[in-house]
């Protein structure tokens, strides 16, 4: 068994939230916080400097927020995962910060227990995210959409998804179960479940609704 703690990150612009959230963090011995910031931009250097597993990330704060630090974060040499800690729960806000590269979303009323569950499922890739927060992708994913092709184009090459892959992931994300998709393609129920697993796998998804939402927040479909 790894005894590695997984280290942390703690990025917000109150001193009360980061301050609170250090203490809850440290008493897990699974967890150690590394460093905190007030802002993107420390988040960011701290990350360079110190390479953590996971970074927990306000949205709101001033200079450089949290999605554009999410989004530099992705550039880095080492990037850590994100996993974005806020109040906010309106789709842009949260559709955003999933294009960034956000790996997980929870809201700040968020039970300890699951923050720090939270945080080790992201670790692990696992992308966690808040009940409330799957309502909002869920509808995001059912609304109708014009993406750019060559951008959909481009996102299908870098995760590897086929032309069949594309059309379930889509349907997927219209919420349609696999016999309904196995039906409209003419496929049986165990090659849709085959490929479900595929595309979560491509996508580091852990369910459904997680390939639903990345499939949005990339305008793969």
């Amino acid at each position: 068994m790894n005894d590695t703690p997984i280290t942390v990150v703690i990025c917000d612009d109150q001193a009360i939230v980061r301050d609170g959230l250090e203490t809850i963090l440290s008493a897990d011995p699974q967890l150690a916080v590394v460093g905190v910031a007030p802002d993107g931009e420390t988040a960011i250097e701290l990350c360079i400097e110190l390479a953590p597993n996971v970074v927990l990330m306000d949205l709101n704060m001033p200079g450089i927020g949290g999605t554009e630090a999410t989004r530099r974060l992705t550039a880095i040499e080492r990037p850590p995962r994100v996993l974005v800690l806020t109040t906010y729960a309106d789709e842009s806000t949260v559709m955003s910060a999933l294009a960034a590269g956000a790996d997980g979303y929870l809201l700040k009323d968020a039970p300890r227990a699951e923050i720090t569950t939270a945080i080790k499922h992201t670790a692990q890739g696992r992308a966690p995210l808040d009940p409330a927060i799957g309502r909002v992708v869920l509808d995001a994913a059912l609304t109708p959409r014009s993406p750019d092709t060559s951008t959909v184009e481009t996102l299908r090459t870098d995760f590897a998804l086929t032309d069949r892959e594309t059309d379930i992931l889509r349907l997927i994300t219209q919420g349609h179960s696999n016999p309904a998709i196995g039906r409209q393609l003419h496929l049986s129920t165990g090659t849709v479940r085959n490929h479900v697993s595929r595309i979560l796998a491509k996508l580091s998804a852990t369910d459904r609704a997680q390939a639903a939402a990345i499939a949005v927040a990339h305008n793969i479909v």
